[in-house]
Order: structure tokens, then C-alpha cells, then sequence
């Protein structure tokens, strides 16, 4: 019997593995097909009309001033940005008056957003600052992104296909010096790698990224506006999925912007990553199921020792890293032009038999945390438990 149970392990390891490569595979033809696309983007870029950029607040964030500056540097002309915040103390006010003291030319506002519209304030903040915004093209981006001068004209000119409904970036993980917060950058990588096969695999994606939203006023409206999101977590998921819904494509811009991350520990990284896959996969359940099919590494480690060290059995783990390796840097340093990515090789062993951890509990239950506050996860909607 007990033979019987170590060739089943071994034999499901092998063909896991197998699946990964296969998987792997998928993401080297993305990166090469998105790059190939992208030096073709570049060559004509169309302006749109004057566009609201909405940024919800709520703290600080590393770098925050430098990546509030970037978006007062843009090559555009026609532009405001609306800063959101629901407490009239928040920590990030002191920065956005020195922006706006800093460009005193720029249309920056600032607003306090005292409605409790749903249990995601981000959301709630957002419905009432549209409301106040001028504009028919609008931006959302998180408060920790930072773009280079020609973003604003390279992520608005697709909407200038009336069948473009939404543009999306991918991003970069900036990593701070602990170890929590380089996993959380190798994380992005893959990530990204991910939303590379999903536009190849299901011709265009069907989701957005916070990293950047850019759609028109009266394709929100038709999807029910913000307040119809403010009780999802995955808001940028949902208002991707729901414009595509209105029969528009969902474009990935050939822009990729940065994010600062946290000095994360490891059990915040942790947290950070078991809520992430949670919403992940109550947003998108039998693609996250199939996630697992692509954590080549620990699936080539478990064939090794199965194989009890048999030939073919570290064949199979020397093909499976190389890919893996690969994966990392074609991803991380060609697409992200990600510049630490070589430096963090090394911890992707690490990162690969934690995601598989994390994607096994992320099954085990529904409750999340968020932001110091606990709440329940049911069809991608927060209910807040009592603390």
C-alpha cells in the first residue's frame, strides 16, 4: 500500500511539474509577444480629450510625495487630479498640500469624502470624487504609483477606439530591504507574468489593474458607477470585468509603471499575500484552481524526493528551474525593466514553496484582513466581523 501511495505522489508531482513547464512556456511567448507589441505601440501614440485623475488616500506609502510629483510632470495639457481622503487627519494632507504649493499652476484638489458608502472606503472615496470631477476620460491609479512624463498620453490613447473600454498597466515592485517586501517583488513578477498568458490564452483580459484605470465617465456609469463596487475588494478586477461586460475590450497599455513597496516582514507579507489570494480566488475561482498547476518548483522537488533521487527525476528538476529562472528574469528585467530582479533569484526557491502554502490556505477559509479591520469574503463582497 505504502508503495502503491509513494508512485501516486510521484507520478502527480511529475505531471504538475510537467503542467508548470507548460506553463512557463506560455509566459516566455507572452513576454515575447507583448515586447514585440509594445516597440510597435510606441511608434504612434494619439492623444485623447482632458482627463480627472483620481487618487484615494488613506496613510502613507514609501516614496509617496516623489510618486504624487510624477503625476504634476506630465508632457499634457489638459489635465486635474482629485486627491480622496474619508478622515479630515489623515497622515497623506500635509503631502498633498505641498504639492499642490509646489504646482500652484496644476489643477490638484483635495477632498474629504464623509460618506460610508460600502465596506471598501477606497471605493466609497472614489464614487464621491468622480462626482466632483470634470471630465469625461478618468484615471484611477493607488497612491503609491509613479509614472514617467508620457503617461498620461500613452495610457489615454487607446480610448481612442470607441471599442476600448478600459486600459490597464502592468508594474514593477520597487523592493525595500527586508525580506517580506523582496518576496512581494518576485510576487509581482509572476503576477504579471500571469496577466501576460491571460491576454494570449483568452485573446485580451477581462480585468483591470490598480496599478492604473483609465476608462470614460459614461462607460462607469453603465456598469452602475462606484457605488455599485463599494462592497467588493477586488474593485479593480470588477470594473474591468463589468465594462467588458458592456461587450468593450479591456487593452493592457505597453506602459509599466512603478510601486513602492512596504518594509514588509514576513508575517506581513504573509497576511498581505493570503488576503490577496482570497480575493484572487473569489474573483476568479477555476483560474485560481488552476494556479496550482504552475509551482514548478516545489512540484519538481516533490517528484525528486519521490523518485528517490532517480535520473530522470533531477532532469526534470534542472529543466524546471532553468524555465523557472528564466520566467524571472524575461518577465522581470525585459518586460518590467525591473532592475533588482537578478539580485532576487536567489529567494524564488523561497517565494515558490510559500505561494504553494499560501494557495493550499487560501482554500481553508474566508476571512481576511484589511487595513486593521476583519471581514468575511463571499462572492468577492466584504462583511465586516466585529473585532
Amino acid at each position: 500500500m505504502i508503495r502503491y501511495t509513494v508512485q501516486a505522489i510521484q507520478i502527480f508531482a511529475a505531471l504538475a511539474t510537467i503542467s508548470s513547464l507548460g506553463y512557463y512556456a506560455l509566459c516566455l511567448w507572452s513576454a515575447w509577444r507583448f515586447q514585440r507589441w509594445q516597440k510597435e505601440a510606441n511608434k504612434s501614440v494619439r492623444s485623447v480629450q482632458a482627463v480627472s485623475i483620481l487618487k484615494p488616500l488613506r496613510g502613507t506609502d514609501p516614496e509617496m510625495y516623489e510618486s504624487f510629483r510624477s503625476h504634476c510632470l506630465q508632457d499634457y495639457e489638459n489635465y486635474e487630479i482629485i486627491f480622496g481622503v474619508s478622515d479630515a487627519n489623515d497622515p497623506a494632507i500635509p503631502l498633498v498640500e505641498h504639492l499642490k504649493t509646489e504646482f500652484p499652476s496644476h489643477a490638484i484638489r483635495l477632498m474629504v469624502c464623509p460618506e460610508k458608502l460600502g465596506n471598501n472606503i477606497k471605493v466609497s472615496n472614489l464614487a464621491q470624487m468622480v462626482r466632483q470631477s470634470r471630465h469625461e476620460y478618468i484615471i484611477v491609479n493607488d497612491s503609491d504609483i509613479r509614472v514617467e512624463p508620457d503617461y498620461l498620453r500613452r495610457v489615454l490613447a487607446p480610448l481612442a477606439d470607441p471599442e476600448i473600454g478600459l486600459v490597464t498597466c502592468l508594474y514593477r515592485g520597487i523592493a525595500n530591504s527586508t525580506l517580506g517586501s523582496r518576496l512581494e517583488s518576485i510576487g509581482i513578477t509572476d503576477f504579471c507574468g500571469g496577466v501576460l498568458v491571460a491576454q494570449n490564452l483568452e485573446h485580451g483580459i477581462r480585468f483591470g489593474l490598480g496599478s492604473t484605470l483609465a476608462f470614460r465617465r459614461r462607460d462607469l456609469q453603465a456598469v452602475g458607477g462606484f457605488e455599485a463596487l463599494a462592497d467588493y475588494l477586488a474593485d479593480d478586477y470588477q470594473i474591468g470585468n463589468r465594462i467588458a461586460g458592456l461587450r468593450l475590450k479591456v487593452a493592457l497599455s505597453e506602459v509599466v509603471v512603478e510601486t513602492f513597496l512596504p518594509r514588509y516582514s514576513l508575517r506581513a507579507f504573509l497576511d498581505h499575500q493570503l488576503r490577496w489570494a482570497r480575493t484572487v480566488r473569489d474573483s476568479r475561482f477555476w483560474g485560481y484552481v488552476g494556479l496550482g498547476a504552475t509551482f514548478g518548483l516545489p512540484w519538481a522537488a516533490l517528484a525528486l524526493i519521490f523518485a528517490q533521487g532517480a535520473g530522470w527525476a533531477w532532469a526534470l528538476f534542472a529543466l524546471t528551474a532553468a524555465m523557472r529562472v528564466g520566467v524571472a528574469v524575461v518577465v522581470g528585467r525585459s518586460v518590467l525593466r525591473d532592475r533588482q530582479v537578478i539580485r532576487f533569484l536567489a529567494w524564488i526557491p523561497v517565494r515558490d514553496f510559500l505561494a504553494l502554502l499560501i494557495w493550499i490556505a487560501s482554500f481553508a477559509g474566508d476571512r481576511i484582513e484589511w487595513r486593521g479591520d476583519r471581514f468575511r469574503l463571499e462572492n468577492g463582497k466584504l462583511t465586516k466581523l466585529p473585532t
